[in-house]
């Protein structure tokens, strides 16, 4: 927890220094306490047809353990949003949405 995936065509460069960008500028959002249970990855849909050109997109989703205020969670959307605006210049359609845990989250660390 707090878990990023990004989906994103195939043709999108979302690669680690993607990963990099947006873990540092989680890690220092004042709304994520703990950056070492961070979680992003990645996931290149080999399908798919949106209706803007160019047809491309990458859209990321933060789920995060309930408790966090409705702008707390639009400042991390806009947070990574700007990463990917930086990181992904070329991509027609970026989008961000945040979404709460379930209570019934579960998770193991060694």
């Amino acid at each position: 927890m707090p878990h990023l995936t990004i989906q994103h065509s195939a043709d999108a460069p979302a690669g680690n220094a993607l990963c990099e960008a947006l873990f540092q500028a989680l890690a220092a959002h004042d709304a994520i306490p703990h950056p070492e249970t961070l979680k992003i990855r990645t996931l290149p849909c080999p399908h798919w047809r949106i209706g803007t050109e160019p047809q491309s997109f990458a859209h990321a989703e933060l789920q995060l353990l309930p408790g966090r205020d409705d702008a707390t969670k639009a400042d991390l959307a806009r947070t990574v949003l700007t990463v990917m605006e930086l990181h992904l210049p070329e991509i027609g359609a970026l989008s961000v949405d945040i979404a709460d845990l379930s209570s019934a989250y579960a998770k193991r660390v060694l």
